[in-house]
């Protein structure tokens, strides 16, 4: 740690003047950017845009998720000090142009509206020449998210961590629910089922479009580097969106979400996963499902930060 910066440091949300750089003001003080980066609308140069979408009107069980991009932001604190390990040195606070986009704007008693204001959310921030990568709010929020990714990309490929397909039938387009977003996101022709893949599943659909699935059994049968690999070969160089729902972690690892399941990936399983992808086409993310109201701990809040830190470095890694 640069102790001279850290007793200079604060509120780099908004003090900050290069969008470049470590950060070292004190992990417990300041205002809660991700990774203090500056909060700004305004995207000149700019990489990449997180943003906040505060939105769990769509979940099949327990709310609070809406809390999850102020949890998360507030757990990334612990993590603008130094590169990630592991990344032989890759440095994405160092090498990319990154802000804090800020949260989404939306009526919260106007949900039928709510799609299309996300869709056109990202749209502006695509076509301020940056990517997107969101922090939710429930799962829901990929669907329009990719609406914005394939008017850009056409069809995508679809990487998909996560203990449920998400792919339960629902021919109702207008229908808002966190479990049927990509059956309607193939049936809309967003998303390539063929060179799309989805890891941790460890629920029972009988029909899931054809996407290729590795269960959390499998994954853990296999090792995490078997696992990278079988996603590599899948994905190949296409143009793909990553959506991480932290519930792909077992319930020991990230208890704030709100349809736990057993025997989910250990912490350390994804870790080494998502650094073993590296050189994937990544275009875009979201990291979704944490609901900071069922972990007193904060070890879930945590845990998605880090994950938004990992699809950092897989968006740089092919752009260095």
């Amino acid at each position: 740690m640069a102790l001279e910066d850290a007793k200079k440091q604060v509120d780099q949300a908004f003090t900050r003047d290069d969008l470049r750089g470590l950060s070292f003001e004190n992990a417990f003080g300041g205002a809660p950017s991700f990774l203090r980066r500056k909060y700004s609308k305004d995207l000149e140069g700019v990489d990449v845009a997180i943003t906040g979408i505060p939105f769990d009107q769509a979940v099949t069980n327990r709310t609070g998720t809406r809390l999850g991009p102020r949890a998360v932001r507030e757990a990334s604190s612990l993590q603008p000090y130094d590169p990630p390990i592991y990344w032989d040195g890759y440095s994405p606070l160092e090498a990319l142009a990154i802000v804090d986009y800020g949260d989404m704007a939306f009526d919260y008693a106007k949900v039928s509206e709510f799609p299309a204001a996300l869709t056109a959310h990202i749209r502006g921030i695509l076509k301020g020449g940056a990517a997107s990568i969101a922090i939710g709010g429930d799962h829901y929020i990929s669907f329009p998210i990719l609406r914005a990714y394939a008017e850009k990309y056409g069809a995508l490929s679809l990487l998909h961590f996560d203990a449920h397909s998400d792919t339960w039938a629902d021919d109702d387009m207008e229908r808002i629910d966190h479990g049927t977003m990509f059956y309607k996101a193939v049936k809309e022709g967003l998303v390539d089922p063929a060179r799309s893949i989805q890891v941790g599943i460890r629920t029972v659909n009988e029909d899931n479009l054809g996407v290729p699935t590795l269960t959390a059994r499998e994954v853990h049968e296999m090792g995490p580097a078997a696992v990278a690999a079988r996603i590599k070969d899948v994905l190949g160089d296409a143009p793909t969106y990553m959506t991480f729902d932290i519930d792909c972690l077992d319930p020991a690892f990230a208890p704030g979400t709100g349809t736990p399941v057993w025997g989910g990936l250990a912490s350390w399983q994804a870790a080494a996963i998502l650094r073993d992808i590296a050189g994937i086409n990544l275009v875009g993310g979201d990291m979704v499902e944490v609901s900071p109201p069922f972990d007193t701990t904060g070890a879930t809040a945590i845990a998605g930060a880090h994950v938004v830190m990992e699809m950092l470095c897989l968006w740089g890694w092919t752009r260095r």
